[in-house]
């Protein structure tokens, strides 16, 4: 068969307006149909041949919810993995989310799309035969298989911008956004590992410090009940308590102080055996109000307790 026939032969797929004009550019001259031909055809056909095959599917052992957390972070990232520039280096850089693609069909099957797109790029590797300046689009596919399986499609081309010739990854690319996904994953997974590890050590330790309140107040309740009843008065339980407070002066001549100080003023001279009640305790003065009902300052030294 004649080539121009054969093309036109697949024409016939297409929209009937492309059809007319490439058959009236055949009758006018025939190298003019076989470029209008091309021109035509090579974005459909490229289209065509990115929803033709998948390069790499999965299942991650995860719920959907936490892939497509993982998915959404790396279309986000403004970086395509596996591949690289002509004169660059690590990865394709500056790419962006995107809902859709033309380089590939409208996904029309289950599950969740997203779309990472990079134009203007110059021969990135990876792609067979990708020797001019094109956009590289990478689209993922997301699908609940169940509570902890999620299934995952990444496919990966490049479009030259001028021949509309379309160049599949040979895997690379669709390799390393998965191992990217698959580690943001694996991050989520240790996440909640570590706050269910938490929170079960904080239930134990509320569990245990409950134990030993409860175990403390049982042993006041024994304590309690084992104690032999009491046989004073609430007048004679204030005497015990004000004997436990009282105190003699040890020798005559002791100064009742203005202040806790050596050097304070004095306000009056007691007698030895004298009985003063201490109000204020410090660690070297005793507060105390007199026999009298004067307040003042003594030296613990020159106290004693009653006999």
């Amino acid at each position: 068969m004649h080539p121009i026939a054969e093309k036109t032969e697949i024409l016939t797929a297409f929209p009937s307006r492309c059809r007319t004009l490439v058959l009236r550019a055949r009758q006018i001259c025939p190298a003019l149909s076989v470029f209008l031909l091309l021109s035509v055809l090579a974005p459909l056909y490229a289209k065509t041949k990115a929803d033709s095959e998948s390069n790499f599917s999965t299942e991650i052992p995860a719920p959907e919810s936490e892939v497509l957390q993982a998915v959404k972070a790396v279309v986000n990232d403004e970086m395509i993995q596996g591949s690289k520039e002509y004169n660059r280096d690590r990865y394709v850089e500056n790419a962006s989310p995107a809902t859709s693609s033309p380089l590939f069909p409208p996904w029309t099957d289950p599950g969740h799309v997203f779309y990472k797109v990079r134009t203007k790029v110059l021969a990135p590797v990876n792609f067979k035969a990708s020797n001019d300046e094109g956009t590289m689009a990478v689209r993922y596919v997301v699908e609940s298989k169940g509570p902890q399986q999620t299934f995952v499609r990444i496919d990966a081309i490049f479009v030259e911008d001028f021949r509309k010739v379309a160049h599949r990854s040979n895997g690379t690319v669709e390799s390393a956004e998965y191992k990217d996904i698959q580690e943001h994953v694996d991050a989520l997974e240790l996440k909640k590992k570590q706050a269910a590890e938490a929170e079960q050590e904080r239930l134990q330790e509320a569990s245990a410090q409950r134990s030993l309140d409860e175990k403390k107040e049982q042993e006041r309740t024994a304590a309690v009940q084992a104690a032999p009843p009491s046989s004073d008065g609430p007048e004679q339980h204030v005497q015990n308590l004000r004997h436990q407070l009282e105190r003699l002066v040890k020798t005559s001549g002791t100064q009742l102080k203005s202040a806790p100080f050596a050097s304070a003023s004095n306000l009056k001279t007691l007698d030895g055996g004298t009985q003063v009640l201490v109000l204020v305790i410090t660690p070297y003065w005793y507060g105390v109000e007199t026999e009298e009902g004067q307040h003042g300052w003594i030296n613990r030294s020159q106290l004693e307790s009653l006999p």
